[in-house]
Order: C-alpha cells, then structure tokens, then sequence
C-alpha cells in the first residue's frame, strides 16, 4: 500500500520504489511535485543544443518532478506515459519546445491527452506519420489523460516562462499563468500503475497504415 503524505490538506503519495519504470533523457526532481515538463526535441540526442539542456535544468531545479527531452511521436511518448502513470502526484505536464520536424511529437502528444487512441492504437487527430501506442497497457493511456491536464507551451523556448509555468503548478491557491488558472490538486486519488514498455513492436515507425491490423492480432487485446 502507498505511503501517504500530507501537506497541509494537500495529498501526496510517495512514489513505488521502481519508479521512474523507463529510462531515459531526463532529470527526476521533486517526487511530490504536481507537474512534469516534456522539451520536444528537434536533434539527435548527442546533438542536444544547450538551450534545450537548459529548459531541462530549469524545469528540474524549480521543482518538476520529471523533466526531460522527448524525439518520437510512438516510444519516446510511450515512456513518458509509463513514468507519469507511475507517480499519481504528477498532475500537470507542460509541453515547451520547438516542435519536431516530421515527427510532429508535440502535437501528437498533445492529441493523445485530448482525444485518446483509436481501436488500432493510433492517436486521433494527430498530424504525426506513426503516431501509435503498441507497448503500454490501455488502461495507462487512460490514466495518464485522466491524471494529467497540459499546459501547452510549444515552441516556447523562454527559459523564464517555463519556470513561470512550473511554480505555478505547485502553488496551493489557484494561480494565473497566461490563460491557465494553476494550483496542486494532490495526488490522483487511486493508485500508481507501474509497468514497463513490452517492447512488442520494437520500431513502430517501421509499421505501415495497411499493416496495423496484423500488428493488433500479434500483439492481441493489450
């Protein structure tokens, strides 16, 4: 059972100790903390420019419990995914930096909270070429859209503005920031889910539209 932690009235949970499930190009900060902070990434990861390590660095020091780059519309948003669903504090995620060329990750992710995955595993709406979810649980899509409403920053690369938009998050009165009214709600009042990618469908961007539905019987019902 979860270890409970109180804050004034606010809830907080601490964390399973596998958490963080996946690794990956990112800083883990405050545990406790409502909002992790997602850069876009628009390079290679060995040619990450320093002002995006900067946007990491700052979201981290003022207080995001995760903060990290993110590449592909498909693996790069399924960990993400898991490692959110896997601290119920985490309530917010601001989504900054410049949007991939191609790849469109940022507004894929951006859809999958909105408007969730189709029966074939695909985002709705997104405009991303392989935007699909093979390797997680549904049931961690739905939490996380559950869980987490998006302060939506794209192609914001003010260092200033997004240690605005975390400190805001974490504030116990509801807080102005831009059009977003912001405060910590607690944590997500049922339990962590902690899992790890399946690693099914190792190169999702390889899959064509003509092939999901043999992918969806290989992979069966999750």
């Amino acid at each position: 059972m979860n270890e409970g932690k109180s804050k004034g009235k606010i809830l907080k949970i601490k964390p399973p100790t596998n958490y963080p499930p996946e690794e990956g190009c990112y800083l883990r900060g405050n545990d406790f903390s409502p909002v992790a902070v997602v850069v876009t990434l628009n390079y290679a990861r060995e040619q990450t420019p320093p002002e995006i390590e900067q946007l990491v660095r700052v979201a981290s020091e003022k207080g995001a419990a995760l903060a990290g780059t993110l590449q592909t519309e498909n693996i790069g948003i399924e960990k993400s995914v898991i490692n959110i669903v896997a601290n119920p504090n985490i309530r917010y995620l601001i989504l900054c930096g410049t949007e991939v060329a191609g790849h469109y990750t940022g507004d894929a992710l951006k859809c999958l909270l909105e408007n969730g995955v189709d029966k074939r595993r695909t985002i709705v709406g997104s405009k991303a070429i392989t935007p699909y979810l093979f390797n997680i649980p549904l049931e961690s899509i739905e939490r996380f859209r559950k869980q987490l409403r998006l302060v939506n920053l794209l192609n914001e690369m003010n260092p200033e503005v997004v240690e605005k938009a975390v400190w805001s998050c974490y504030q116990e009165e509801p807080t102005k920031f831009q059009d977003y009214t912001l405060h910590d709600p607690g944590a997500y009042p049922e339990p962590a889910i902690c899992s790890k990618l399946t690693w099914r469908i190792k190169k999702p961007q390889e899959i064509e539209d003509w092939e999901i539905d043999d992918v969806l019987k290989k992979i069966g019902g999750e």
